[in-house]
C-alpha cells in the first residue's frame, strides 16, 4: 500500500517532456510510480483537471535569519517552495566573534532591509562558526528544505575585524585563514560561496560590506576551495557597469573548479544592451562545457512606493519628515490635508544620493498597482502619461494615487530588466540554457521589494497571461524552477517526478493560480512590518510525501531538513 496517490492530473514532471495525464504515487517520501492508474493508499488527493509539478527551487533567498524563528520560511512556501537556499550576495551570520552579531545585523539590515529590530529579537546566537551554524539549523524544524552557503562579508570580517570593515587587501596570513573557514564551512555541507560587487548594496549610509572591494585574488582564491572540496556553488553578485571586467576571471575559476561559478545578470537603464555581450560568453561557456551560468530574474526587479514602505518619492521631504514618525492612520489623516499635500508638492526635498534621484523622477517609469499585479505594463499606463493626459504635475498623480485605498496603494517601479519597457529580452534570456531562474530574494527587502512570488508568476505570466509577447510552454517554465536549479546546486534527488525521486511536488489549480498585489503585514519578531504576496490556486504543497500546505493553509506537517551539499546527492 502507497502512502499516497495523485490521481488524475496533468503531469508536468520537470524534464522538460510533454505534459501527460495520470496518478503519481509516493511511499516513504519517494515517488514509487508516475502515470498510469496507481493501486491504494492510505491517502489520496484528487486531481482531475488540476496539475502536478515537482516543488519549486527557490535558488536565491536571504532567510539566514528569519530560519532561526520561522520553520515556513514564509512567504516562499505559500508559493510552492520546497526547497530554499539562503546566504546569497555574500550576506550572512557565520562565521562571527559575539562582539560582531550587532554588526552583522547593522549590514544585513542595510544590504538586505531585514529590520534590525526584528533580528535582534529573533536571532538566537547559538553558534560560532558556520558548521556550527548548521548544527543549529538542525535543531529547528521546517516544512522544507533549507541550504546555506559561506558569505563572504562575514567570513572576511571574522578574520580582519575592522581591517575587512575598512576595506583593507588581505594579507597572504589573512587569505590563508578565510581559505580554511571556507574548506571548513564547505566540508561541513555549505551549498557554496557567495560574494557581492554591488555598488548598490550598502549599510550605515554610504558603507560597503567587506569583499565588495576585495581583489579577483582573494575572491578566486576563497572559490578555488570549492573546486578543492569537490562541490558548490560559487555566487556572485555582480556590480552591473563593471561585470565585463569581471567575466574573465570567473570564466576562468568555472573552468578550474569544474563547478557552477554563477553571477547575477540584470538589465541596467544606464547600459541596456550589456546583457547581449554577456549572451555571447554563455555561448562560449556552453561550447567549452564551462560552467559558468548567468542568475536572472523572471520579471522586472519592482521597487515598490507607498505611504508605508521605506522608499518613495516623499520620502525625504522636509514636511514630509515631519510626520514620518506619526501611526500610519494618523500620517495618512495628515497627508489628506490639502495644505499638507500643497506644502509636500511644491517643496525642494533633502539631498538624496544620485541614484535615488533618477527614481523619483523617473515617472515614466511609474505604474499603479492593481489587485492583479501587471508586471508588464504598457508605457501608455505609466504616470508620466497619465499626468500628461490629466495635464498635472506628475508628482501630484503619484501623491494622489499612493492616497487610494487610505494610503496602502501602492505604485510599481520596475529598476531593474525594463528599459526596453518590455519584457523580451528576459523572453530571449530564459531559452539559455546557460542562465538560472533566480533572484526572488526571499526573506529580504521587506518594506520595498516583494518578488518572493516569482515562481507562481512564471506560471502566471510566461505561459498563459502575457499579452505583449510571445509565451513560453509551460513545460519549459517549470523545468526552470526545478531540474534545472536543483543540478546547479548538486541537488540530484529533487526537481522532477520520477520513480526513486524525493516528494517534492506542488498540486496546481492551472485556471485558479492568480497573484494578489502585495500588502504589508506586522508578523515578524517584535512587531516587525514586511511586505508579502499571496496567490491563490496552490491546492497542495508536498515535501517527502507529507503535504506542508493544502488549500493555502500549513497542515503542520514539518519534514524538511537542512541540506549538507553533496550529501543531498541522489
Amino acid at each position: 500500500m502507497q502512502d499516497l496517490i495523485i490521481r488524475g492530473a496533468t503531469i508536468v514532471d520537470g524534464s522538460g517532456a510533454a505534459a501527460q495525464t495520470g496518478d503519481i504515487a509516493v511511499k516513504d517520501g519517494v515517488i514509487t510510480q508516475v502515470g498510469g492508474k496507481a493501486g491504494i493508499a492510505k491517502r489520496e488527493i484528487q486531481a482531475q483537471g488540476g496539475l502536478v509539478t515537482p516543488g519549486w527551487i527557490d535558488i536565491h533567498t536571504h532567510y539566514d535569519g528569519q530560519a532561526t524563528w520561522d520553520p515556513y520560511l514564509s512567504p516562499s512556501t505559500w508559493h510552492g517552495v520546497t526547497t530554499a537556499i539562503m546566504g546569497n550576495c555574500g550576506m550572512g551570520f557565520a562565521p562571527v566573534h559575539a562582539e560582531r552579531r550587532d554588526w552583522l545585523i547593522k549590514v544585513m539590515e542595510g544590504v538586505e532591509d531585514i529590520p534590525g529590530s526584528v533580528l535582534h529579537e529573533g536571532l538566537q546566537w547559538d553558534w560560532e562558526t558556520f558548521p556550527e551554524y548548521l548544527d543549529a539549523l538542525e535543531r529547528r524544524s521546517f516544512a522544507l528544505d533549507v541550504g546555506a552557503q559561506i558569505p563572504h562579508s562575514a567570513v572576511r570580517a571574522y578574520v580582519m575585524g575592522d581591517r575587512a570593515i575598512h576595506h583593507d587587501e588581505a594579507t597572504p596570513k589573512d587569505l590563508f585563514a578565510m581559505r580554511n573557514l571556507v574548506r571548513e564551512g564547505m566540508q561541513a555541507g555549505a551549498m557554496g560561496f557567495s560574494t557581492s560587487r554591488t555598488f548598490i548594496h550598502k549599510y550605515d549610509e554610504r558603507k560597503y560590506p567587506p569583499g565588495t572591494f576585495a581583489t579577483a585574488d582573494e575572491i578566486t582564491g576563497l572559490g578555488s576551495i570549492l573546486g578543492e572540496v569537490g562541490h558548490g556553488v560559487f555566487q556572485m553578485t555582480t556590480n552591473h557597469a563593471g561585470l565585463q571586467g569581471e567575466i574573465p576571471w570567473l570564466m576562468q575559476l568555472a573552468r578550474l573548479n569544474k563547478l557552477p561559478v554563477m553571477f547575477n545578470l540584470q538589465q541596467t537603464d544606464p547600459a541596456p544592451d550589456l546583457w547581449k555581450d554577456i549572451v555571447k560568453t554563455l555561448d562560449t561557456a556552453q561550447t567549452e562545457g564551462v560552467p559558468l551560468f548567468a542568475a536572472i530574474c523572471g520579471r522586472p526587479v519592482g521597487l515598490l512606493f507607498s505611504f508605508q514602505s521605506s522608499l518613495h518619492p516623499f520620502i525625504a521631504h522636509p514636511t514630509y519628515q515631519g510626520i514620518a514618525s506619526l501611526p500610519f492612520e494618523q500620517r495618512v489623516k495628515q497627508l489628506q490635508d490639502p495644505a499638507i499635500r500643497q506644502r509636500i508638492l511644491t517643496e525642494q526635498r533633502d539631498l538624496v544620493d544620485r541614484r535615488a534621484e533618477t527614481l523619483f523622477g523617473s515617472f515614466h517609469k511609474m505604474y499603479r498597482m492593481a489587485e492583479r499585479p501587471d508586471y508588464e505594463p504598457d508605457p501608455s499606463q505609466s504616470v508620466a502619461a497619465m499626468a500628461k493626459h490629466a495635464n498635472k504635475a506628475p508628482l501630484e498623480v503619484v501623491y494622489d494615487i499612493m492616497l487610494e485605498q487610505e494610503g496602502r496603494a501602492i505604485i510599481y517601479y520596475p529598476s531593474f530588466n525594463y528599459s526596453y519597457e518590455n519584457l523580451d529580452h528576459i523572453h530571449q534570456l530564459m531559452q539559455h540554457c546557460h542562465t538560472v531562474n533566480s533572484l526572488s530574494d526571499g526573506g529580504a527587502h521587506c518594506n520595498y521589494i516583494c518578488d518572493v512570488s516569482l515562481p507562481t508568476f512564471m506560471l502566471t505570466h510566461w505561459t498563459k497571461a502575457r499579452t505583449r509577447g510571445p509565451l513560453l510552454p509551460l513545460e519549459h517554465i517549470v523545468k526552470r524552477q526545478t531540474l534545472d536549479t536543483a543540478q546547479v546546486y548538486g541537488l540530484h534527488d529533487r526537481g522532477l517526478l520520477k520513480v526513486g525521486y524525493k516528494a517534492d511536488i506542488n498540486v496546481i489549480d492551472p485556471e485558479a493560480l492568480a497573484l494578489h498585489r502585495p500588502e504589508f503585514v506586522h508578523d515578524l519578531p517584535a512587531g516587525g512590518r514586511r511586505l508579502v504576496q499571496r496567490a491563490d490556486g496552490y491546492l497542495a504543497t508536498i515535501v517527502r510525501g507529507e503535504p506542508i500546505f493544502e488549500n493555502a493553509q500549513a497542515t503542520g506537517n514539518l519534514p524538511g531538513k537542512v541540506l549538507r551539499g553533496r550529501k543531498t546527492a541522489h
